[in-house]
């Protein structure tokens, strides 16, 4: 039988993007140890700053404490003993994909093994990982046993919460968001529930079933990706018809129910990959699907296809394309954010060079030695000088917006616009 802990202490593994925000929440009304394998982003935690800009120094600087003794209040730690003490654990490690876009566990189970190592009779396992359905219960569950010598919803329970963290958004916020939960048990789903009611001001959905709350996450950024594929294609057709794509959706956009989705490369560790997550699932129990596929396919061709035009625009200038220098603005997977994991622009730079043009790389935002270590390319964080025979605006960070973009071309140049930002006689082409 289910009983609530009297006093919670949160145990929170993974200090993310996702998982840093969360535990500053909780922080707030509970005393609350944030645990991550990565000593340098601890120690960086530790002086009250984070490298990812979701949360302030100021805000962090107001929840970090040094030791256990507090009512409330985050200890950020590398070391698992921290998390002896805790009774409700919270996983917030990232789910990937691999080289061939199957999904890797491999996060997901070792935060498993350190939880189970670690928890004690009465604890509560809180996942929001985005995983296909099935995955807490059948794959997450038997580990948490194997490891703590427990027995499933009966000396331990366990709960799935997907996050809805939406990177570089400061008016979305954690808080600000509802929160679907869910838990293993009627008793155990009331509780998670009332838990996060404590830390989510927007208000929480209680789902009937981890498994449902599992799908309802992994559909979510599906939808998503489905709806930009579409307009990815549209905007490849009218491409050959001579229409331009954002004066198309802008007309269609006065009907009230059309659905205001633009073109453009879909990357980031959620919507580029949580579809491979759902399509996973649907082949293991026989369904090839179809139409999630599908539109993954062509949206992972987008930066290709973007430098491919880009290629056709000089060609018919008149510029020689071999070791043409262009100029790629914008690395990182989406506006005004550092994250650089599974961006897109980098299929735009390595069909630039299938081309042998000599693309650089200015993003202001991106960490040069993370860049480095992930993608062995060297990005600038300064402006260069000179001029190029293309510039491609791939990233539209907020820093591009004073640029004067045309003057970075020669006179013959390429402007490129990947986001449709820029003003139609300011660029010679745009998806």
């Amino acid at each position: 039988m289910f009983t609530p802990p009297s006093q919670p202490k949160i145990g929170l593994i993974g200090l993310g993007y996702v998982g840093l925000p969360l535990a500053v929440e909780f922080a707030k009304q509970f005393p609350t140890v944030g645990f991550d394998i990565n000593e340098a982003r601890i120690k960086e935690l530790g002086l009250c700053h984070d490298h990812t800009l979701e949360i302030s120094d100021p805000d962090l600087k107001e929840v970090i404490i040094s030791g256990h003794s507090s009512d409330k209040g985050l200890l950020v730690t590398f070391s698992k003993e921290d998390l002896a003490s805790c009774n409700i654990f919270i996983v917030t490690v990232p789910t990937p994909v691999d080289r061939h876009n199957r999904p890797v566990l491999t996060p997901l189970m070792k935060a498993s093994e350190l939880v189970g190592s670690v928890m004690k009779e009465g604890a509560v396992v809180i996942y929001e990982s985005t995983v296909y359905p099935g995955v807490t219960e059948e794959e997450c569950v038997p580990v948490l046993e194997n490891f703590s010598g427990l027995s499933f919803n009966k000396d331990f329970f366990a709960g799935y919460s997907p996050e809805r963290i939406n990177p570089g958004d400061k008016e979305h916020t954690v808080a600000k968001i509802l929160k679907v939960t869910s838990g293993s048990t009627p008793e155990a789903a009331d509780f998670i529930d009332t838990l996060y009611s404590w830390v989510i001001t927007a208000g929480t959905f209680k789902a009937s079933s981890i498994k449902v709350a599992e799908a309802a996450k992994v559909i979510e950024n599906s939808q998503r990706d489905i709806n930009i594929a579409f307009v990815n294609e549209l905007s490849k057709i009218f491409n050959r018809l001579g229409i331009d794509t954002h004066e198309v959706l802008e007309a269609a956009g006065t009907k009230w129910n059309f659905q205001p989705f633009k073109p453009g490369l879909v990357g980031g560790h959620c919507i580029g990959v949580d579809p491979y997550y759902l399509a996973q699932k649907a082949q293991e129990v026989g369904y090839h699907p179809e139409i999630i596929l599908a539109g993954r396919r062509l949206n992972d061709s987008m930066g290709g296809y973007v430098a491919g035009e880009v290629v056709k625009l000089m060609a018919k200038k008149g510029i020689v394309v071999y070791k043409a220098n262009c100029l790629v603005l914008g690395f990182t997977f989406k506006e005004n954010c550092t994250d650089v994991r599974n961006t897109r622009v980098i299929d735009i730079i390595d069909e630039l060079k299938s081309f042998h043009t000599e693309p650089i790389i200015f993003d202001p935002q991106a960490n040069s030695a993370e860049v480095k270590a992930e993608y062995g390319i060297d990005i600038l964080n300064k402006l260069p000088e000179g001029k190029f025979d293309a510039v491609i605006l791939a990233v539209a960070h907020k820093e591009f917006a004073a640029l004067d973009i045309r003057s970075l071309v020669t006179e013959n140049g390429v402007v490129y616009d990947v986001k449709g930002i820029l003003p139609k006689d300011m660029v010679d082409g745009r998806l």
